[in-house]
């Protein structure tokens, strides 16, 4: 495994970061909580992740209901302290965690309830890094930064950053804490790859003149670049049966062109499109990580691949050309 520092600050993440986000159901999506993987299949994934030297475990307080990070905690536990040493850990905050209307967004009230609840879930007494999941138009930015703020000096956060935000919101966020003395948002965690470029219009620019970091979600396209989805047949169980909405717009001609292209690519290198496609990612200089989800220790040990493959700029250009 390598590891790589995180924009500015001090600490190291692996490139390849465990998403958890399948625990106990599929994402934060009420309708599927008690789906996804069973607490036995993610203590498999645990082990062969931390196995081989993955070191960032990425979670979120309504992954599954609150089961996904209950997983992670019941894990440490047996693994112990030594093990949670080695660990960067991850979480969020902003989804709906029950019907209240105070049970969600980026409030201050949501916001320290629900960092000592993944706290107790998670079985450890600190947040290595905490996201808000997504931007709360209706919580002034200021009170979500001052509470973030108060995380980090209480010792139960140590970084803190932004998913799903826009480069002006972030660039906004960032000048709000500085006038303030507050602890800013240190890295941000956006949709990116083959598929889905938007980051290199804005935001990875701002990364790469802030010293920014950039940890890629979603990397493999909700499993499109893995070659499961070669026409609009889709296997049961997928997220094309589960949660299709997101990835509808891939549903073109031209997408499944590119895909056949990709195919192509892997077996000229040898290697699975999952692993060329999480090259394609870690090949860029801003990105410091890439967040993937695999359901089995196979899908993992596909994933792992990708880290001893280095891409020349023109190889990666040829690749991001096929879309």
């Amino acid at each position: 495994m390598n590891y790589q520092r995180l924009g500015s600050t001090g600490i190291k993440v692996s490139r390849l970061g465990l998403g958890c986000g399948n625990f106990g159901g599929v994402g934060s999506a009420p309708a599927f909580f008690g789906m996804g993987e069973t607490e036995a299949q993610a203590r498999e994934l645990l082990d062969r992740a931390h196995d081989a030297g993955i070191t960032l475990l990425d979670t979120a307080d309504a992954y599954g209901g609150g089961r996904s990070e209950t997983f992670i905690g019941n894990w440490l536990k047996t693994k112990g302290p030594a093990v949670r040493d080695q660990l960067v850990v991850s979480s969020k905050v902003y989804n709906p965690i029950g019907p209240g209307p105070n049970q969600r967004g980026l409030s201050r009230v949501h916001i320290l309830r629900q960092i000592d609840a993944s706290l107790t879930r998670l079985a450890t007494d600190r947040l290595d890094l905490y996201l808000i999941h997504e931007v709360d138009p209706e919580t002034p930015l200021e009170e979500t930064l001052r509470a973030l703020d108060d995380c980090v000096r209480a010792g139960k956060v140590r970084y803190i950053g932004a998913s799903n935000i826009e480069a002006w919101r972030m660039a906004v966020a960032r000048g709000v804490s500085d006038l303030h003395r507050l602890a800013r948002f240190e890295w941000v965690q956006n949709s990116y790859s083959l598929l889905d470029r938007a980051a290199e219009r804005e935001m990875l620019p701002l990364c790469a003149d802030q010293h920014i970091g950039f940890t890629a979600f979603s990397p493999l396209a909700g499993g499109w670049l893995t070659g499961k989805y070669r026409s609009a047949q889709y296997p049961d169980g997928s997220r094309m049966t589960l949660r299709p909405e997101p990835y509808q717009h891939l549903v073109t001609d031209r997408v499944f062109r590119g895909l056949e292209r990709l195919a192509d690519a892997a077996r000229a290198r040898g290697v699975s499109m999952d692993a060329l496609a999480l090259a394609w990612v870690l090949h860029h200089p801003r990105v410091d990580g890439a967040i993937v989800g695999p359901r089995t220790p196979a899908h993992l040990d596909s994933a792992l691949a990708a880290i001893d493959l280095v891409l020349s700029a023109q190889e990666a250009a040829e690749l991001a050309a096929l879309f």
